[in-house]
């Protein structure tokens, strides 16, 4: 099944002990994306620019672009190599800085199933920025729904993976701090907890960021999730399994992504 469905973001400033605190879940309200033949070096500009390669959609979604008051960014696909892809995106964004302005990504094509029937989700990826001055997270975005029909751009659980942090940027919390550290395929994380309106929402932020070359089972943040704070993986089905960044302001500034696979097993 193929998910071109734009997923927006919603900006929520949480209640926290942590300075200036900006929450950057994503969901949002349905888009038509416009699609693009998938070429190496194909250009992403507008709004919602699209297109689909070597099983992955890939999104220019700009959905917090009325907030700036200037500012662009292009995404390109830059081809495909086994069963992974590569893209980047060029920006420049200004004008309140505690709202996201785009969330651009690759997400994976995938058969809906139930997160208790699927054996492993594997994933690598690798990504630099090359500037430091901006307000950012580099981030997997996950969703889930007791309905297999369900939209793609919301969910009953949202699962977040930052390996990267620029700036004063923080997941949604309803405490102010982390519920747990908690180390998980190698890899340290702050879990952090929150509401996006009834979207319970887990973020697992890395504890040294950024972390620029990163492969797991995202299986087992789940399994975590099931094991110590009930997750319900057995009524829930996996929605999106996407990989991007959300930018808030800064630049110019070039997000690279040579190398990114996720597979649904």
């Amino acid at each position: 099944m193929k998910f071109i469905t734009v997923a927006n973001a919603i900006l929520a400033i949480a209640p926290s002990a942590l300075a200036n605190p900006v929450a950057t879940p994503t969901t949002g309200t349905d888009v038509s994306p416009v699609s693009v033949t998938a070429e190496t070096g194909t250009p992403l500009c507008s709004q919602y620019a699209y297109l689909s390669a070597n099983g992955y959609d890939i999104l220019n979604n700009l959905w917090g672009i009325s907030t700036a008051t200037s500012g662009s960014q292009c995404t390109y696909y830059n081809g495909a190599s086994g069963s992974s892809v590569a893209f980047s995106s060029t920006w420049t964004w200004a004008g309140d800085a505690n709202t996201v302005k785009s969330y651009i990504y690759a997400g994976r094509q995938f058969t809906r199933k139930k997160v208790s029937d699927i054996g492993s989700l594997p994933t690598t990826v690798s990504w630099t920025y090359d500037a430091t001055n901006i307000r950012a997270n580099v981030a997997y975005d996950i969703f889930t729904h007791p309905d297999a029909n369900h939209v793609n751009y919301n969910g009953e659980y949202e699962l977040m993976i930052w390996l990267g942090r620029y700036g004063d940027v923080w997941p949604i919390t309803s405490t102010g701090s982390p519920i747990a550290t908690v180390t998980l395929a190698g890899y340290s994380f702050n879990l952090y907890f929150g509401y996006n309106g009834a979207m319970k929402v887990y973020s697992f932020v890395a504890t040294s960021p950024p972390i620029s070359s990163f492969s797991a089972d995202v299986k087992q943040f789940f399994n975590y999730l099931t094991n110590n704070y009930a997750f319900p993986a057995s009524n829930q089905y996996l929605l999106i399994y996407q990989f991007g960044t959300e930018a808030f302001t800064g630049g110019p500034a070039r997000f690279n992504v040579p190398s990114f696979r996720a597979d649904v097993y």
